[in-house]
């Protein structure tokens, strides 16, 4: 089994999306592990926007279609339907060619994985983090994007790391924040979780 997957986010510099692929590398390390284990070639692809995740992701699916190619987008917004069915209706992008375990969600941003971890996030921002500005909520993808990023802010600007931000912090918290509190309060991080590593044991079986 070999397994790509393309994601948004990294920034437009070949620096920042290296960054940012060893940091979504080091969240999804129990899936590497896995596929090493069983070895299935794995590849992480950072793309920078969403549209670029998008149009790489069907560029593979048409040249590598021996590959089980996979896209891990921002939902935007409360998720309406399947990954598949909401991706068609709010972005307006052709998914036909891609099954329904090949599109996935970080919804409603990356960010809320995480949030669901204010430990972590306190133990790397440390003195001044405010823990109380973070959502309460059990699941974080009823969360406003705007609000994710708000409650970050409001958590982080009195830290000696300066507010969140993405390029600065990303890496270095995604392989800081716990794999499991982030499947429990964000389903459809458990879902890509599931799907791909029910791909890889089904593919060496």
């Amino acid at each position: 089994m070999n397994i790509t997957v393309y994601f948004e986010g990294g920034g437009n510099s070949a620096e920042t999306k290296a960054a940012l692929r060893q940091g979504m590398s080091g969240f999804l390390k129990p899936l590497v592990d896995m596929a090493r284990q069983q070895r299935s070639r794995w590849s992480i692809v950072s793309c920078g926007g969403r549209d670029e995740a998008f149009e790489d992701f069907c560029d593979a699916l048409e040249k590598e279609p021996h590959i089980f190619n996979v896209l891990l987008v921002d939902s935007e917004t409360g998720i309406t339907g399947s990954p598949r069915a909401h991706l068609q209706q709010r972005d307006g992008w052709d998914l036909a060619a891609a099954q329904e375990d090949q599109v996935h969600l970080m919804a409603q941003c990356m960010e809320a994985w995480l949030v669901a971890d204010p430990e972590a996030l306190a133990d790397y921002y440390s003195q001044c983090f405010n823990h109380n500005a973070l959502s309460k909520r059990v699941n974080l993808e009823e969360e406003p994007k705007a609000q994710i990023y708000a409650s970050l802010e409001a958590a982080t600007r009195q830290t000696q790391k300066g507010s969140y931000a993405k390029i600065r912090h990303a890496s270095a918290l995604l392989k800081h924040v716990s794999k499991e509190k982030a499947k429990r309060r964000c389903p459809h991080c458990r879902r890509f979780f599931d799907t791909v590593g029910g791909r890889i044991n089904q593919g060496n079986q």
